[in-house]
């Protein structure tokens, strides 16, 4: 059902069971999957592509151009998954060309009342995003994160699978898979263990990695540390999910306890 005061471009793909509500506007170029639901007074332009059973709340702006200086009109893309719910006051930007031309979101997140996706960051499956969070450009969330309100993540920042970032948190740091980090500027405070937990990771593996963790952060040789660290905790998958962010190229320093 289309409402009679949408306003949307004849060469828009739209799947015939879509709901589109009062006062929405849909460009050209946007494609828009089965049993999505698109509120009231949402804009979506550009390059965007969205996928099936999306919800999409009032006054929400999905694919307008990147907040960036350097963005000079370039046909860029968004691509948004499946099975999301974008709150009221989101807005998600399109890619750049210096950044890969693409913004991404994968399936099975909520973004809350005025989180903001900026361009060519890559957004995973099952992000949480509260109130009030912005990501900076080109930040990479992976899987399961969830990141409190009022927190902002740094443009470059990485935040590893299943890390959990408290409210009110300047994230400039990169954070590890699994990590915990709060503070006004980001440190490591420890291990998401009721995370882990929640998701049925057996209690033997969850004391490996929290012994592996104890012996990369034991000072702030991080270095050091990964190179003499036992070649039987890397038999661990946690483990080395850890290791390898760590080992990753990155724009950012590491998050650790010795963060300042």
């Amino acid at each position: 059902m289309i409402h009679e005061t949408a306003i949307i471009d004849p060469n828009a793909k739209i799947s015939s069971d879509v709901k589109i509500g009062p006062y929405c506007v849909i460009g050209p170029n946007v494609e828009i999957g089965k049993k999505s639901i698109i509120q009231s007074h949402v804009s979506i332009l550009g390059n965007t592509k969205i996928g099936e059973n999306n919800n999409i709340y009032p006054f929400a702006s999905i694919g307008n151009d990147p907040q960036d200086l350097k963005f000079k009109g370039e046909q860029t893309k968004l691509e948004i998954g499946d099975n999301n719910k974008i709150r009221e006051y989101v807005t998600i930007n399109k890619g750049t060309d210096g950044g890969g031309g693409l913004t991404k979101i994968g399936n099975n997140c909520l973004f809350m009342v005025s989180s903001h996706i900026a361009h060519d960051c890559l957004v995973e499956d099952n992000v949480i995003l509260a109130n009030n969070v912005p990501l900076g450009g080109h930040a990479h969330i992976e899987r399961n994160v969830i990141i409190g309100g009022n927190s902002a993540v740094q443009q470059f920042t990485r935040v590893g699978k299943f890390a959990m970032i408290g409210g009110m948190c300047g994230v400039v740091r990169d954070v590890i898979p699994y990590g915990i980090a709060h503070g006004n500027r980001s440190i490591l405070q420890g291990l998401n263990l009721i995370g882990l937990r929640r998701r049925n990771i057996p209690n033997k593996d969850i004391l490996t990695l929290s012994e592996a963790y104890k012996e990369i952060f034991k000072n702030e040789n991080l270095t050091e540390n990964l190179k003499n660290l036992d070649s039987n905790f890397k038999t661990n998958d946690l483990v080395k999910d850890v290791v390898e962010f760590l080992e990753k190229d990155k724009k950012r320093p590491i998050c650790t306890p010795f963060s300042k």
